[in-house]
C-alpha cells in the first residue's frame, strides 16, 4: 500500500508492517504500544517531548543525539558506555555553567 501527500489517520492491530518506509512523515502524537522495532533506523528524527517506558535499548547505538533535558530513571545501566573524556567534559561544563 502506497500513501503520497495524504493526512490519514491508520488504526494498526495484529499487524505486520516489517519492511516499511517511511520518510518526510508525520507521527506526531501516535501512539506505540506492543511494538517490535528491532533493527529499524531512524534519521534525522524529531523526538522532542517523547516519554518512553519499559523499552528495551540494549545494543542500540545514539550518534549526534541532542540529550538535553533527557531523564533516565529506573532503568539498568550495567554495560552502558559513554566515551569517558566526553563525560568529564560535560561534567566541568555543567559546574561551570553552575558557578556562573
Amino acid at each position: 500500500m502506497k500513501l503520497h501527500q495524504v493526512k490519514e489517520r491508520l488504526d494498526a492491530n495484529d499487524a505486520d508492517l516489517s519492511g516499511s518506509v517511511f520518510d518526510d512523515v508525520n507521527l506526531s502524537g501516535a501512539t506505540f504500544h506492543d511494538v517490535n522495532l528491532s533493527g529499524a533506523s531512524l534519521d534525522d528524527v524529531n523526538m522532542s517531548g517523547w516519554r518512553v517506558s519499559n523499552v528495551n535499548l540494549s545494543g542500540s547505538y545514539l550518534n549526534h543525539a541532542n540529550l538535553a533535558g533527557v531523564s533516565v530513571t529506573d532503568s539498568r545501566y550495567d554495560g552502558m558506555t559513554i566515551p569517558v573524556i566526553e563525560l568529564l567534559a560535560a561534567h566541568r561544563a555543567a559546574k561551570s555553567e553552575d558557578a556562573a
